[in-house]
């Protein structure tokens, strides 16, 4: 398992607080489903255009640490 950056460290860790496993998986799921919901509702004009890009951005590269481990 390779190591992870603090951020995804941290995310991994509160799920396996509540479910023990495959929480990597559990915890990329979520993430990339908050994300489909920020999406969402950029798209139908709820937030400004491109305001949440650099948080999708750090968030999906989270998912990718999860998904890759």
């Amino acid at each position: 398992m390779s190591e992870l950056s603090p951020a995804a460290q941290a995310v991994l860790d509160a799920v396996k607080e509540i479910c023990p496993a495959p929480a990597d998986e559990i915890a990329a799921a979520a993430l990339r489903a908050a994300i489909e919901q920020v999406l969402y509702e950029e798209k139908l004009g709820w937030t400004g255009y491109g305001y949440y890009t650099h948080f999708q951005n750090q968030i999906l590269a989270i998912v990718d640490e999860l998904e890759t481990q």
